[in-house]
């Protein structure tokens, strides 16, 4: 498994075992993502940037799709990156592909 090169404080890494839980309560945007996809590494650091300006606001969490099957079953991702925005543990709604920051920022800030 490799690991994304930019550094990433701000985000929470997500397993099938704590998905549920890291997404219970408040707003939070998680990142669908796998390692041997390009456009998934061109995202990480725009979400990186998303994660420090929405902080005390909403959460940013990434779960690798190759690690959390039944995740990702369960909530029919078909493509990466998605990003699902969560509230309390709903989902609120969903975006497929890259994007840049700003739109990523509207997308949280107008959470459900």
């Amino acid at each position: 498994m490799g690991e994304l090169t930019v550094a990433q404080e701000n985000i929470k890494k997500l397993t099938q075992e704590n998905f549920d839980a890291e997404i219970a309560s408040g707003v939070t945007l998680v990142d669908f993502y796998a390692d041997w996809c390009g456009p998934c590494r061109m995202l990480a650091p725009v979400l990186d940037e998303v994660a420090r300006e929405v902080q005390g606001k909403a959460s940013v969490a990434k779960l690798d799709i190759d690690l959390a099957q039944k995740v990702t079953g369960d909530l029919q991702i078909t493509s990466v990156p998605t990003l699902i925005l969560f509230k309390d543990g709903k989902e609120c709604k969903r975006i497929i592909g890259l994007r840049d920051a700003d739109f990523i920022k509207d997308f949280v800030v107008s959470a459900c």
